[in-house]
């Protein structure tokens, strides 16, 4: 018998049988909203975050992959690949991800079909907090793309700015800093990390 309930978008939706090749991920904002949207890990539904206070907009569709967690495995591979024994764990959350697309997508709240193709190692406060980025499966601008280092630099610098300033008030000191960009088999290895990390976490559910 088919379910009939909806599923959580962390812990219901599979990442797919050819993950980390290819995987589903969950969209909670996209470019034009000007509220930050996150999943509430209770529920399942998505939730205001945050107002967007200033003119930081995501530069792509940006979401999370399920069943995936950034914990002591992610840490612990951000410490090697970066040589920074100052990340102290990994952010406690599902592995973020940026879906690039040359499609209008109106909304989040919906998953799709990505290709990862590298990825930023984020340090935050000491945390790993890596954002794989990706591009939608069959996009007739971006799937031609099969690595990062083929995107054109501006696309890749601002994603960079984004991810540096989306968290910096005003007179603030930033709080962010990437340690690394990497390519694609670096972002298959961190996505392995995550559903590692889930499965130590999560994988009595």
């Amino acid at each position: 018998m088919k379910s009939v309930y909806k599923s959580h978008p962390w812990h219901g939706i599979p990442i797919g049988e050819n993950a980390p090749e290819t995987l589903t991920a969950f969209i909670e904002i996209v470019p034009t909203d000007t509220v930050k949207y996150e999943i509430d890990k209770t529920t399942g539904y998505l939730k205001i975050d945050r107002p967007q206070k200033y003119s930081n907009i995501v530069p792509a569709l940006y979401g999370f992959v399920p069943k995936t967690y950034c914990g002591d495995t992610i840490a612990e591979y951000a410490r090697q690949q970066s040589g920074r024994n100052d990340i102290k764990e990994g952010d406690g959350d599902p592995l973020d991800i940026c879906v690039l697309s040359e499609s209008n997508i109106p909304h989040g709240d919906i998953i799709c079909q990505a290709i990862p193709i590298g990825g930023l190692r984020l340090i935050d406060k000491g945390e790993a907090d890596d954002k794989i980025i990706a591009v939608l499966k069959d996009d007739l601008l971006y799937s031609k793309y099969r690595d990062i280092s083929e995107l054109p630099r501006s696309v890749v610098n601002r994603l960079q700015h984004y991810f540096l300033t989306y968290k910096n008030l005003p007179g603030e000191p930033m709080t962010c800093e990437i340690a690394n960009v990497y390519g694609r088999e670096e972002a298959h290895q961190v996505i392995r990390n995550s559903v590692t990390d889930y499965l130590n976490n999560f994988g009595m559910l």
